[in-house]
């Protein structure tokens, strides 16, 4: 039976009621001068903020969603425009608190910087500096050299040479050394690391051509004579510092694969991927080759992260002889691949850290989350657990754990670094949910969940960080409260 003409749906009514409703963009505009006035937000953010907010409740209307005729007043929508304006004036690149044991985490930001190279990037961003002028002869200079003496003074070697990052340096060291020739290299270091970035795949990209030689896991010397032929351009040897290969195991040394390479008049190249400076194993790791002990071995080039074990800003760093770091120096690529002035200023910073070796491991905080004792750590752990429990008691249960860190940025697979967790079972929500609302933070806390608990590992987590850290877990435990 159809319906009559003259009636009408009370449901498409009430939509059509509440549409009308809907206050004007300019009315809305109107209302907020109070709240906006004086904060800089500009009016293009504040009118894009309001729309979007509107759009929204009218989409709901059509959607059929039920709608309280106050929730429509502009006093009910002002705290919803505001918390936009807001999402939309914060930064997309924010601070966050690592709470993940993870001290080099590629996706949290890996290095943490000093206040001293912080300080350094900050002058030379808001003055004039010479990056590209010499001051002794007052002509133009070259940037390269701002931070290659100390390079060469800390680490032995003849020449240096800073790039955007260690993936843009191994591909400018192919395609200058062996841009349409040879490269032999073992078949267990051909690596990928995060980024799907291979290591046969930037060697496509540089022009040169992969000879793979011996075994996954055992190479021999033979193997790699046996492979040298005319059309040989280098001999390549990448560090495997992100997986391990054990049991039935070789690898040729240094000293024998540079023997070789002086032999047959041929370049030894090694990525080291994370270098470091220091000797890690004091502190309970793995000994790990130092970039100035690869560089005693005779190898001709050496590459290596900044922004890892180093403790720096992003970077690649290229180590080697005079005479063929200056080829790479020549190669038009290194246009597109050099560095900025804040790169600069903050790698110069940290390299003078490591004039003092005794106090490095305290002054560069890579260095030094990875050195400090599990006492430390323990002491952390307890203060954090202390303030929780006398302000967010009653919404959750905390207790400490015994957990491992980890050094992360593809460096030092599988070895441990003992820590102290503080443990975390919400008493109203589910852990997947306070996991959630701990990204949305103002100040995002990023931790672990394990065996159905939220672990906040302290080893990551600054002293300073602390109070703050305790403030934002009890108000977002509050918010679940019936």
């Amino acid at each position: 039976m159809q319906q009559s003409p003259d009636r009408v749906n009370p449901a498409a009514s009430d939509r059509q009621e509440h549409l009308r409703s809907i206050p004007k963009v300019d009315e809305c505009l109107a209302a907020l001068e109070g709240d906006v006035a004086g904060s800089g937000t500009p009016a293009s953010v504040v009118k894009a903020a309001v729309r979007e907010v509107l759009a929204e409740v009218r989409q709901a209307i059509l959607a059929g969603e039920q709608v309280v005729p106050d929730a429509l007043d502009i006093d009910a929508l002002l705290p919803r425009f505001l918390a936009r304006i807001h999402h939309r004036q914060r930064p997309r690149l924010r601070r966050i608190i690592n709470a993940t044991g993870v001290i080099i985490h590629t996706n949290l930001g890996r290095s943490v910087l000093p206040r001293s190279a912080m300080d350094a990037i900050f002058e030379a961003g808001s003055r004039y500096s010479n990056l590209e002028f010499d001051l002794e002869s007052g002509r133009r200079g070259s940037r390269y050299s701002l931070v290659e003496e100390l390079l060469c003074e800390l680490t032995g070697a003849q020449s240096a040479l800073v790039v955007n990052n260690n993936a843009a340096a191994v591909l400018i060291v192919l395609e200058t050394l062996a841009k349409g020739r040879e490269v032999v290299v073992s078949r267990g270091q051909l690596v990928e690391i995060g980024g799907s970035f291979r290591i046969p795949d930037v060697m496509a990209r540089s022009g040169a051509r992969l000879v793979e030689v011996g075994a996954t896991n055992r190479t021999h010397l033979r193997d790699y004579e046996n492979a040298i032929g005319e059309e040989t351009g280098l001999l390549l040897k990448v560090h495997c510092s992100n997986y391990r290969i054990i049991g039935f195991t070789s690898q040729v040394s240094n000293e024998d694969l540079v023997a070789l390479g002086r032999r047959r008049g041929l370049p030894v190249m090694e990525d080291l991927g994370s270098g470091c400076f220091v000797d890690l194993s004091r502190f309970g790791l793995m000994k790990e080759p130092t970039v100035q002990e690869v560089v005693a071995s005779g190898v001709d080039v050496v590459t290596f992260s900044g922004d890892k074990l180093l403790g720096g800003p992003q970077a690649g760093i290229i180590l080697g002889s005079r005479e063929l770091v200056d080829r790479i120096k020549k190669n038009p690529l290194n246009r597109a691949l050099r560095i900025d002035k804040f790169t600069l200023a903050g790698l110069e910073s940290i390299l003078r850290l490591y004039r003092d070796p005794e106090h490095v491991t305290e002054t560069i905080p890579t260095l030094a989350m990875i050195a400090t004792p599990v006492t430390v750590v323990d002491r952390r752990a307890r203060r954090l657990l202390r303030r929780l429990r006398r302000i967010a008691a009653d919404t959750c249960e905390f207790s400490l754990a015994d957990t491992v860190a980890r050094v992360g940025g593809g460096a030092m697979p599988e070895q441990n670094l003992p820590s102290r967790a503080v443990t975390m079972i919400p008493a109203r929500l589910s852990i997947n949910r306070l996991e959630e609302l701990l990204r949305h933070e103002e100040v995002p806390v990023i931790g672990r969940i394990e065996d159905e608990r939220f672990l906040l590992d302290m080893r990551t987590v600054a002293d300073d960080e602390v109070v703050l850290l305790a403030d934002t877990l009890a108000r977002v435990l509050a918010m679940e409260r019936p």
